[in-house]
């Protein structure tokens, strides 16, 4: 892959690390222990808001993980191992890549053929 697709592929991730951490910055009240206060909310109204918490909860730890994925990707860019399969060292498609930039594997490893 040559230094100008690397860069765009940077930039690519880079933008998509950042709209991750912003979408996690306004749900963090969403994520906020619920307090047990049943003269203001009653138990059903309690209870949607543990459900609300505990979906925020877990697309935050998804964002987490994506976001470690994006930091690997922009590692293996900085090592200048980007676009090769972690799994059997071939080259990443680069129409892959384009709709999953943080891809570490080839669609084959991927779908374990």
């Amino acid at each position: 892959m040559d230094a100008g697709k690397r860069k765009e592929f940077r930039q690519t991730l880079q933008a998509l690390a950042a709209r991750i951490r912003a979408a996690d910055a306004q749900t963090e009240g969403e994520r906020a222990p619920v307090e047990l206060d049943q003269q203001a909310v009653g138990r059903l109204s309690r209870m949607d808001a543990l459900q609300v918490q505990a979906m925020a909860l877990e697309t935050s730890r998804r964002r987490a993980v994506e976001l470690r994925r994006i930091a690997a990707a922009l590692a293996r860019i900085d090592e200048g191992d980007y676009g090769a399969c972690l799994e059997c060292g071939e080259e990443i498609a680069v129409r892959r890549l384009e709709l999953t930039p943080a891809a570490p594997l080839c669609i084959a490893c991927a779908s374990g053929k």
